[in-house]
């Protein structure tokens, strides 16, 4: 069966809240919409969930709720009836470097699951999703894609920079200070006075980290308004967007607009890659756009992400790798911009589909050249391959991620050092217990393993902090930040608990890692006789299982690898693919 093909002309289907409201057996429905606040009137709308993670876990998500009611007031302006849905989040921030890390990439499925729930549940017309952290963004767009009714999604955007010491600084800066504390660089009193320094407003994490890099990727799929992810979170500009994004929403629903699965196709899916790797993105972002995929019943694995991600140049000058911030982005027109140079640089397909129901070439057609300095046109790219790379080997047969954008050095080589989870590998950085040269790895980290697939900032920070970013290696099966800089491979397919290479690695071995866009591999020296003999003789080293009962035990037993997403449900049913 094949995609339902968008018709501009087509006749709207009934709305789905009729279910919901209509007919005799519907009377007592109608009185709860009634308590509600509702007249005959607005049941006889257009019921949209305006679906947010909004609350005070971050300030990623502390504006959300703000914005989701200028966000319902364009809807209601625009014929529709809204119903505010608040969905579960967990704050990479208050979560890194502990156990809690665990639930971070859980929560995405909690939230995907959320929104079908709501959806499907109250049978709403159309969805307003509005998010503002690492995994609810992936998240909110992954149940758009699953629902498939008409969707907006907003990004809620990034806070501003702070200042210290005449220069701007962000988040990752009191990070990487922590390292220069532990090497006896800086000391404890401008540890706290960066703290305090760093994150003036609410907002998401300001540098090209995940939450900007899926910001961008929202738009270039089509889901969001063009020039909607970096207008800042304490901007007065994201009130009238939200009402705007209302607006838009209902003219897809009452003018048989664009579904998500019409526009998320392979092709949009491209652009979204190319995105990533033109701005040094998140590692993140190939682990999400898969998942993505996955919901619009396309195939999407890490080879097909891996091969857009070796054509566009880095052309934006974004941290970690580079000098600018979100703000930055914002100032000289957004990311349009960098759409624009690729686009005129044969770089991205302009026929795709947005929510608007016009193409993305006929959206850019409005924005002019990028600004030279923050974003630069492809002919004067900052480098000739992206930010972002797969690499692959005897260690990595389905893949791993290393972010490019900023490394002086390309390869590394050396013997590795075996830590069995991220709190071993941690207490050996904390007190310098490594040397030069050395392979850090740390397994058993993965999506079944971990399980949950922690994020290691804590570690990468310090490590970069202690001024070895580019002196040592680390390699996981678990995942990394996006604000994560330095020789950092992680994602590690297939990972240490379902028999992957990484668990067959032993202290000692030596690892070599060459991100040349001619090579792009990562490999230990051991020859397939060692290696099989190593798996037949169970020297395979895993975690030893414990039970763990609630949430954790439930995603362990479905979750899939991370090289096509690390999904927890088989995917689109053969009968939804053509609606």
């Amino acid at each position: 069966m094949t995609r339902r093909q968008h018709d501009a002309n087509a006749e709207p289907a009934a709305l789905p809240s009729t279910t919901m409201h209509g007919g005799r057996l519907r009377a007592p429905t109608r009185a709860f919409l009634r308590a509600l606040g509702q007249d005959d009137e607005d049941i006889g709308r257009p019921h949209v969930g305006v679906i947010h993670t909004g609350g005070e876990m971050s300030p990623c998500n502390s504006t959300l709720q703000q914005q989701a009611q200028h966000a319902k007031t364009g809807i209601y302006a625009g014929g529709g009836t809204p119903h505010e849905c608040p969905v579960v989040s967990v704050s990479d921030g208050l979560s890194v470097a502990h156990s809690g890390m665990r639930f971070s990439l859980v929560s995405r499925e909690l939230i995907a699951d959320s929104v079908e729930a709501t959806v499907r549940g109250h049978r709403w017309d159309g969805i307003f999703a509005l998010g503002g952290c690492d995994k609810n963004m992936p998240g909110l767009m992954m149940g758009m894609v699953r629902c498939n009714v008409p969707s907006v999604f907003l990004y809620g955007g990034s806070a501003l920079p702070g200042r210290h010491e005449g220069r701007d600084v962000n988040i990752v800066d009191a990070y990487e200070l922590i390292g220069q504390v532990l090497a006896g660089e800086a000391t404890d009193e401008e540890l706290e006075a960066m703290s305090r320094a760093c994150l003036p407003t609410a907002g998401a994490c300001a540098g090209q980290y995940t939450a900007n890099t899926m910001g961008m990727v929202s738009e270039t799929l089509g889901l969001a308004l063009l020039g909607s992810s970096m207008v800042p979170a304490v901007y007065a500009a994201r009130a009238p967007l939200a009402r705007r994004g209302g607006r838009v929403l209902m003219q897809a629903i009452l003018g048989g607009g664009p579904r998500p699965r019409d526009i998320v196709t392979r092709e949009a899916l491209e652009n979204a890659c190319a995105v990533v790797a033109a701005t040094g993105g998140s590692t993140n972002a190939p682990l999400h756009i898969p998942a993505i995929a996955h919901e619009a019943g396309v195939r999407f694995d890490l080879d097909d992400v891996a091969r857009v991600l070796a054509r566009p140049p880095l052309i934006a000058d974004l941290k970690p790798g580079g000098r600018f911030l979100a703000r930055d982005v914002y100032d000289v027109g957004g990311a349009p911009i960098i759409l624009k140079a690729l686009l005129d640089a044969g770089l991205l397909h302009g026929d795709c589909l947005t929510l608007t129901g016009r193409t993305l070439a006929e959206e850019l057609a409005a924005f002019g050249p990028p600004d030279g300095d923050v974003v630069r046109p492809a002919a004067e790219a900052i480098a000739p391959t992206g930010g972002v790379v797969v690499l692959k080997g005897n260690l990595a047969p389905d893949g791993a991620l290393l972010k490019v954008a900023g490394l002086r050095q390309l390869r590394h080589r050396g013997p590795v050092r075996v830590f069995e989870s991220e709190e071993h590998c941690l207490e050996a950085v904390r007190a310098l217990a490594y040397q030069p040269g050395d392979v850090l790895v740390i397994r058993n980290e993965g999506p079944r393993g971990g399980p949950g697939m922690r994020e290691m900032l804590g570690i990468t920070a310090l490590i970069y902090g202690q001024g070895m970013g580019e002196q040592v290696a680390l390699i996981t099966d678990g995942r990394f930040s996006g604000a994560t800089r330095g020789m950092c491979i992680g994602y590690v397919s297939p990972e240490a608990a379902v028999g992957g290479p990484i668990a067959l690695l032993r202290d000692g071995d030596i690892v070599e890692v060459d991100a040349r866009p001619e090579v792009l591999s990562l490999s230990v020296e051991l020859d397939e006789t060692e290696l099989g003999r190593r798996r037949d003789t169970s020297e395979t080293v895993t975690r030893p299982q414990r039970r763990l009962g609630g949430v954790l035990e439930k995603y362990a037993a479905v979750v899939g690898s991370a090289h096509r997403g690390a999904v927890t449900h088989s995917g689109v049913p053969e009968d939804e693919l053509g609606r």
